[in-house]
């Protein structure tokens, strides 16, 4: 059992005797904020052409909500990055892709985050690139000039990490953030006996076989 801050109960400890904690999430916040409205907005108008519309439209708006719900929640509310000392599980869309730290080649953050593991490259849908925000990180950082470059100084290494303590760096993206933080994390634990294996990708049928199912109905339904 873990807290939610990701620190252990006291007495919580793996099969090698060491603290196991909780895994840390890395989401999109606006991506989701995005997926809850989008899913608001599509269950009221597809409610009012059920309950009001003629002819098929009752049946084209009913057949249309896993066309349209599903790949929603697949894009914008699925979509996260679990770390914990052992591994890096990456949700997109569509896919699951497991990678324990000792089977990571790379993180790196250019116009989209990627992970490199196993000779394959996967993009990182939880966490996207905004060039906005990373050029007005790097004007913050400049307005901050040499007092600022002193400061830091002083405290390197002394610093909680701005993505784990939940402080955001004004002088670094989000992205570059959380990119830097799961490298060290790899770089820190890619040694451990439990942190190796095979990378494992799984589809995520849950979302494929409804979407399919649905666009199926739908077809049948305006074709009829």
């Amino acid at each position: 059992m873990t807290d939610s801050d990701g620190k252990p109960h006291q007495g919580s400890a793996g099969p090698d005797g060491e603290p196991v904690y909780a895994d840390r999430v890395y989401r999109s916040i606006p991506g989701v904020i995005s997926g809850v409205l989008l899913l608001a907005v599509a269950g009221w108008l597809i409610v009012d052409a059920a309950l009001n519309g003629t002819g098929k439209t009752p049946y084209v708006s009913l057949a249309a909500v896993p066309v349209f719900a599903f790949p929603v929640i697949a894009y914008t509310l699925r979509p996260a990055v679990l770390a914990n000392e052992r591994r890096l599980v990456v949700r997109n869309p569509l896919r699951t892709i497991t990678v324990p730290w000792a089977s990571m080649d790379a993180l790196r953050a250019g116009y989209s985050v990627e992970l490199l593991a196993d000779g394959r490259k996967f993009q990182v849908w939880a966490v996207p690139v905004s060039l906005r925000q990373r050029k007005r990180a790097n004007r913050t950082e400049l307005r901050g000039g040499a007092a600022h470059a002193s400061r830091l100084t002083t405290v390197v290494g002394r610093q909680p990490n701005p993505v784990v303590s939940g402080s955001p760096d004004p002088n670094r993206a989000w992205s570059d953030q959380v990119v830097a933080v799961l490298q060290e994390t790899a770089e820190r634990n890619a040694s451990r006996p439990d942190a190796a294996g095979p990378v494992v990708v799984r589809w995520c049928w849950w979302i494929i076989v409804p979407t399919l199912a649905g666009l199926a109905a739908l077809i049948t339904v305006i074709a009829v």
